[in-house]
Formats: structure tokens, C-alpha cells, sequence
């Protein structure tokens, strides 16, 4: 089983300056795979990328999350970001391979698909799509909860937020020196 997380950016006109969150996101897409096999970047600010182990998915789509999030605002008295990310999970196979993931088909992007159509009719940022309906009840429903924490990250959350999903064995002490912050 592999997953197949399709997004967009949300609010990305109001930042005059697309590489803000573009370039970033470009690079960590880059360490999960190759574009445009593994990941793509389409129509500006819509998105898909494969995570081959299908269990790591959430994490993944919580670390685009965090990146999104990390982008300063327009007004600098606001302590969140101008920008957000929608994005749907599919879990499921991956029954063709083409040369670009848009060409790439299988259950796991059709419920990718299907569940991001649904999305805003549902005023949800993140959802997940699976073989299992019970699995996917229960998710979502604490992907609505998480959301609404998720979705108000201030800049500061989402750094931190980034900085513990790619080092989980991290301390106070670590993180406080990544972020210039002492502990009394």
C-alpha cells in the first residue's frame, strides 16, 4: 500500500513573493523523492507526492503542514502565517507507474482525489481516504479536532512542530538551542 497526499495552497496569491513557501516545499518534497515521478507541483499552488510506506503518511502531512505554516505573515504584529495547506490522503494501490506522478494511477489516488474534492464542502484542511470505512471515520474525525489547533499554528508552533518531526528523539535542551531559546 502506498499513499498519495494531494494538496494546495491555501491564500498563495496574497503572498507577492511565491517563493516563500514554494522553494521550501520544493526541498522537502526533493527528500522523499524525484520530481516529477514522486512528487509534482501543478497550476501553482496544487500539489501531489507519494509516500511509499503508507504509514508514515499523517507524519508527512503534518511536516507540509508545519513548512506552510513557518511562512511569515504579511502583517508582522500577526503571529500566524498569511497561508495554509488543504490536503487529502489516499491509502491505497498503485496499479500503474508513469513517467510523472499525474500519470500514475491506482485506489490510492482516486481516494486521494475524491477525498480532496470533499474537502472544502466539509471545511476541513486535511482528510484521509482508505479501503477501511470505520479507519476513515475515526481519522477523520480526529484530523477535524487536530485541525482546529493545526490550522491556528503561529509561526513559532509550526518551527517547533517541524523541528520534533524530524528529530523525535529530541530534548528541551536541543530545541530551545535550534531556537535560540534558554532554559531558566
Amino acid at each position: 500500500m502506498v499513499a498519495i497526499i494531494t494538496g494546495d495552497i491555501i491564500a498563495s496569491r496574497k503572498l507577492v513573493n511565491q517563493e516563500k513557501w514554494l522553494n521550501p516545499l520544493k526541498k522537502l518534497f526533493s527528500t522523499w523523492g524525484e520530481s516529477p515521478k514522486d512528487w509534482k507541483l501543478d497550476r501553482g499552488d496544487f500539489f501531489q507526492v507519494e509516500i511509499t510506506d503508507s504509514q508514515e503518511a499523517l507524519l508527512k502531512a503534518m511536516e507540509i503542514k508545519a513548512l506552510i505554516k513557518k511562512v511569515a505573515p504579511l502583517d508582522e504584529r500577526k503571529k500566524s502565517s498569511t497561508i495554509d495547506v488543504r490536503m487529502a490522503i489516499g491509502i491505497g494501490e498503485k496499479n500503474y507507474t508513469g513517467e510523472s506522478i499525474s500519470e500514475s494511477n491506482g485506489s490510492a489516488f482516486i481516494n486521494s482525489g475524491e477525498k480532496f474534492d470533499l474537502l472544502k464542502k466539509e471545511n476541513s484542511t486535511m482528510g484521509i481516504k482508505s479501503p477501511w470505512k470505520s479507519f476513515d471515520e475515526e481519522m477523520n474525525l480526529y484530523l477535524k479536532l487536530a485541525g482546529i489547533f493545526m490550522d491556528k499554528w503561529s509561526v513559532s508552533s509550526a518551527e517547533l512542530v517541524q523541528i520534533v518531526l524530524n528529530n523525535p528523539d529530541i530534548t528541551q535542551e536541543e530545541i530551545g538551542k535550534q531556537l535560540g531559546i534558554k532554559q531558566s
